[in-house]
């Protein structure tokens, strides 16, 4: 599996323990059909950042550094996560996933949404390897809340009436409760002290935040080519994030947004509102708020003894907002 960043240099004590967990989520393709492992080369074969695995081994550094139990720890929240970008693909008829063509462009809609369940469930063999059942019931809880977060997000397709609170507990359910979960499993099955699984939990959580923050800031802001997918492509499928929610602050009475989103001349007004956004300065102000998340991160970090693996947490909450793809 290729990935887009140096782990070297980003997970620091823990890049050379990251190809186990590549081995594992490989072990699926070891399947009797071989239109499966094709369907999983897919959706796995694009690599990443690897950046919820990195978390939750970073995390067990703070405690008994057991990869028996790490590794099927991180594998889980990463193939968690690769399922929910299946089925996401699906909903948004994506043709393109980091360069690449998506399952669902490849292999059709039906089957893509039975891809991603097979990999809910092998998420969840996995995570059951740690024998830990506070892992295990904090596991299943997250699916829970990622789907109502995804639920949430797709049932309120191309309506303007949502608010800056609505979509920071919209992006914790899809995207931080994961990062959350990555990083607290990770100290509670190395045993870690309980002061340092908490500060493990809210540090993963914020970094969460601010990592969907800076990922909706980049839909405008980056080209398709670094993105690997259509710029501005969550306001064209009628998502309203952080900087189109600004705007529509900025401007609440009459602006493309709301034209589009009451039918009229939908893909003009959409591209228009991107390119107003993209030049309004909201971009910088989305960030700053990302930033906030990122810092409060690190404030979270202060539980933790000094050493590496708390060094190289809080030089990933810096990555995640300097990050430009």
């Amino acid at each position: 599996m290729t990935t887009s960043v140096d782990q070297s240099a980003l997970y620091g004590p823990v890049a050379d323990d990251l190809p186990a967990v590549d081995e594992l989520l490989e072990s699926l393709y070891n399947v009797d059909f071989p239109w499966l492992r094709e369907m999983l080369e897919a959706a796995l074969g694009g690599g990443g950042k690897r950046m919820r695995p990195a978390v939750s081994l970073l995390a067990g550094r703070l405690g008994n550094y057991d990869l028996d139990l790490l590794v099927p720890m991180a594998a889980s929240v990463e193939l968690l996560h690769t399922a929910t970008l299946v089925h996401d693909d699906v909903i948004d008829m994506a043709e393109e996933r980091r360069g690449r063509p998506t399952a669902a462009s490849q292999f059709n809609n039906a089957p893509s949404v039975m891809l991603g369940d097979y990999m809910f469930a092998h998420a969840a063999e996995f995570v059951a390897r740690t024998g830990n059942i506070r892992v295990i019931r904090n596991f299943a809880d997250t699916l829970r809340v990622m789907a109502t977060g995804e639920l949430s997000q797709d049932i309120s397709a191309y309506e303007y009436s949502r608010d800056v609170q609505r979509y920071l507990d919209r992006i914790y359910g899809k995207t931080a409760s994961l990062f959350a979960t990555a990083s607290e499993g990770g100290a509670i099955v190395c045993g870690a002290p309980e002061p340092h699984v908490e500060a493990a939990r809210r540090y993963g959580a914020q970094l969460g935040m601010a990592f969907q923050i800076v990922d909706d800031v980049l839909d405008f802001s980056a080209t398709s080519e670094e993105l690997g997918k259509p710029a501005g492509s969550d306001l064209l499928a009628g998502t309203l994030t952080l900087p189109a929610l600004l705007y529509m602050e900025r401007y609440p009475d009459d602006n493309p947004i709301r034209r589009a989103f009451d039918g009229v001349r939908r893909r003009a007004n959409l591209q228009r509102a991107i390119e107003e956004i993209r030049a309004s300065g909201l971009l910088d102000e989305s960030l700053e708020t990302g930033s906030r998340f990122a810092t409060e991160a690190v404030e979270a970090l202060d539980a933790l003894p000094a050493g590496e693996p708390r060094d190289t947490l809080e030089r990933l909450a810096e990555f995640v907002i300097e990050r430009r793809s």
